[in-house]
């Protein structure tokens, strides 16, 4: 059953800030024995930061499955993904628990050296604007309208829009593999990825888990320079619920 926006309800609708947003992804697996924390330390950031700050995402990763625990959220595109970024950074490899800031590895996450970056990242000037507006919210999907645009033409040469849905207060109990006997839970985990779209404006439904809570869901978008792999502006925003956010 659709829940319908009224005139009278606040609108459900963000713009970037002027600034730039930190866009934060955790490559992770429920098949990693070293992943919890890092899953804990992202789970955090929603306390320390605004999302006028960091914008944080979890991707889930397939290829620690054959360990013996098929990580439900694992998908082969978020690997890929991963491979891809690597391969524009020139690493020789892939890892986890990976932490990629602004499109870029940033191995010492769990400092305070991640303060100091992401101070001097929200110091510089947005090199691109989005919106996102949820239009409808239903038990398995997101109806949305994303506007992305980037104002320089060297930056606008290259760039593309991606738009994730994600989920927070997921629980997974391991019966298996490395963190067999464990009880993970999950923020940020992404569910729904599309991209690259042109620049622009476009509308879209991302899907949700079958017995998503909308209040603990919620969209993200950003603009990726898919040369060199910089994020040059990120956005989130909170599903709607009937009578607010």
């Amino acid at each position: 059953m659709w829940l319908f926006m009224t005139q009278a309800q606040a609108a459900c609708v963000a713009r970037s800030a002027p600034n730039t947003v930190a866009l934060v992804e955790l490559y992770t697996s429920e098949g990693c024995s070293s992943c919890p924390p890092a899953d804990r330390w992202l789970a955090g950031i929603g306390e320390r930061y605004s999302p006028r700050q960091v914008v944080p995402l979890a991707l889930h990763v397939d290829y620690w499955d054959y360990i013996g625990w098929k990580d439900p959220y694992a998908r082969r595109e978020f690997s890929q993904r991963q491979r891809r970024l690597s391969q524009l950074q020139r690493l020789a490899l892939v890892y986890t628990p990976q932490v990629l800031l602004q499109g870029a590895d940033f191995r010492q996450w769990g400092g305070v050296e991640f303060d100091r970056r992401v101070a001097r990242i929200n110091a510089q000037p947005a090199r691109a604007s989005l919106e996102l507006e949820i239009l409808e919210v239903r038990a398995d999907a997101l109806a949305l309208r994303a506007s992305a645009a980037v104002p320089g033409p060297v930056d606008r040469a290259d760039a593309a829009l991606y738009i994730a849905a994600y989920e927070n207060r997921l629980e997974s109990r391991i019966t298996a593999g490395e963190n067999r006997g464990r009880v993970l839970n999950h923020d940020y985990v992404v569910l729904e990825w599309r991209g690259p779209y042109a620049l622009g404006a476009l509308e879209l439904e991302l899907a949700l888990l079958p017995k998503a809570k909308s209040a603990d869901s919620g969209v993200v978008a950003f603009v990726q320079n898919r040369r060199t792999g910089e994020v040059l502006q990120a956005l989130s925003l909170a599903a709607c619920t009937p009578g607010g956010f």
